[in-house]
């Protein structure tokens, strides 16, 4: 019925009730004069159904009998609840509208997601940090030994479990080491196993590294602290995949994929004869470097929001948001200990936050290993530099020693974790632990 047609139509465009209660067929509302006669329909009412100002159509009413004024307000009651009805039933035929749309927008979302985190918890999108995802789409299908490259806390174990992951032995065991943590009398015992009563303290059989990972993969942290004296069972293992436990003579055969990491230039120390030039050819199969946080700060927008995101819900705080402020003072900073060194700097600020706000100010001035902003100006006179001063190696290993100690004395003879010594130094608190061996750092027992 087209609006301001006859009586539904006005009452329609209008939204005002109309009530017809005599001579009816006579009126010039009707449309069909002799159909009200033939009927002997005497009265109209019409009331619009409106809710919330909209109009949504009309109640027409045509009686034999007249309609009273009672009847009329009854009327429009019930038009006033179909209307209601209607506003219901629109809503909800929206919102089945709305979640259809949802349920193909959270679909395609989800495919965003698993593109997003195909990478585990490899956060960025840097030029730089592409370009490692390439390699890891290219040779984490292969059985290729993988030598992992960097400084500290640039990710290598992510990387590994990235590739782990994405391999044909995703179902199988993914086993780490961290060969800086390995006494050098419990190598082979560690790696191989060793059989019951093989040397004091052996009070039963023990499957080594290499046996859990069979069928899956090795990762070899910090390959470069294996003592050269160990290296040749380790070049056996990779070469022949046979190995025999400690106090065995039995053979044993494994299928382990090896992912190596570390932060030294193997090179160096194989011209240096502390690492094995056939072990070091063997592990650097397919090479992969990769790039300290200074040389991809356009990641570190989406890398503090992911630590802050986290940190908040394992340290039960109120999300706090960066501001702009925080991200220029982050991408000013040089990251000598790279993404695990802004991940503790992010927690720091968030335990230290006041008002909502984080405190990169405090957070970044207990960094002890913070260093100069990049790019930062130089003083005036820096052009007359006095010659560098040589130092013997002794004199650095007791600089170290010194250093060390004073970490953690700092840190209460903490090691590792937030706030212990291996973060104030920017290292694997398993590093720490192996240079205090190397350099007999200990706690004296009135400490």
């Amino acid at each position: 019925m087209p609006l301001n047609a006859r009586k539904v139509g006005v009452i329609g465009a209008g939204g005002a009730p109309i009530l017809i209660n005599h001579d009816l067929a006579a009126s010039p509302w009707i449309a069909r004069p002799d159909w009200a006669q033939r009927e002997a329909i005497l009265s109209f009412a019409g009331q619009p159904l409106t809710f919330k100002g909209e109009t949504f159509g009309v109640l027409a009413v045509f009686s034999r009998a007249q309609i009273h004024p009672e009847e009329f307000g009854w009327l429009r009651i019930f038009a006033d609840h179909a209307a209601i009805a209607i506003a219901n039933a629109r809503a909800f035929e929206e919102i089945n509208q709305l979640r259809r749309r949802l349920e193909i927008e959270r679909e395609y979302l989800r495919e965003e997601v698993r593109d997003a985190l195909a990478f585990g918890e490899i956060v960025g999108r840097s030029t730089a940090l592409r370009s490692v995802l390439e390699q890891i789409e290219m040779v984490a299908p292969t059985t290729a030994t993988v030598l992992i490259l960097g400084e500290s806390g640039t990710g290598k174990e992510l990387v590994a479990s990235a590739i782990h992951a994405r391999s044909p032995r995703r179902e199988r065991p993914l086993v780490r080491v961290n060969c800086g943590s390995v006494p050098s009398e419990l190598f082979e015992s560690e790696f191989f196993g060793h059989a019951k009563g093989s040397f004091t303290g052996a009070v039963r059989d023990r499957v080594g590294r290499f046996q859990h990972a069979d069928g899956g993969t090795l990762f070899l942290d910090e390959v470069g602290e294996i003592p050269i004296a160990h290296q040749a069972k380790l070049l056996r293992v990779l070469q022949e995949g046979q190995f025999e436990r400690v106090g065995e003579d039995v053979t044993r055969k494994v299928d382990v994929r090896i992912l190596a990491a570390t932060n030294r230039d193997l090179r160096q120390e194989v011209a240096a004869g502390r690492f094995r030039h056939d072990l070091y050819y063997r592990l650097s199969v397919f090479p992969m470097e990769l790039p300290p946080l200074r040389q991809r700060k356009e990641d570190i927008p989406e890398l503090a929001t992911h630590f802050s995101s986290q940190s908040c819900g394992r340290l039960n705080k109120p999300e706090i948001r960066l501001t702009d402020e925080d991200i220029e003072v982050l991408k000013d900073y040089d990251w000598p200990g790279n993404i695990r060194e802004l991940e503790n700097v992010i927690e720091r600020a968030i335990i230290l936050a006041t008002g909502g706000r984080m405190r990169l100010d405090l957070a970044l001035a207990h960094t002890e290993s913070a260093a100069p902003k990049a790019g930062a100006a130089n003083n005036p006179g820096d052009e007359v530099q006095s010659p560098p001063k040589i130092m013997r190696s002794d004199d650095l290993v007791r600089l170290e020693r010194d250093n060390i100690i004073a970490a953690l004395e700092h840190a209460r003879w903490k090691i590792g974790g937030p706030g212990g010594a291996a973060e104030l130094l920017g290292m694997n608190s398993s590093t720490l632990a192996s240079r205090m061996r190397s350099l007999g750092v200990k706690r004296s027992r009135e400490g």
